[in-house]
């Protein structure tokens, strides 16, 4: 499947718009601060990486469900919550594309 931040594909004809898609992802590891800032900071990435990883593969889930082959217009939020969870919500429009 084909995904970008892009409204379109180079080389790519849209030929229907199936419908706007998400992916949301908690990482259920709550971020502890610690005696090091550089380990929290790695913690925060590690975090937002593996959180990132499954809001983009419940995004394709739900486009595969539209019959799209491609995802365009992808944003990327990310959301450090107050209780020291990572939040990724990724939305993007679901369509058919053609060579």
């Amino acid at each position: 499947m084909i995904l970008t931040t892009t409204n379109s594909i180079e080389n790519f004809k849209i030929v229907d718009y199936l419908g706007i898609v998400t992916g949301v992802a908690i990482n259920e590891e709550k971020l502890t601060m610690g005696f090091s800032m550089s380990k929290y900071l790695g913690s925060i990435r590690n975090s937002i990486d593996i959180t990132k990883e499954k809001a983009f593969q419940q995004l394709q889930e739900n486009a595969k469900k539209l019959n799209a082959n491609a995802v365009v217009g992808i944003k990327v939020e990310i959301e450090l919550m107050t209780s020291n969870y990572a939040m990724v919500s990724v939305t993007g429009t679901a369509v058919q594309v053609a060579a």
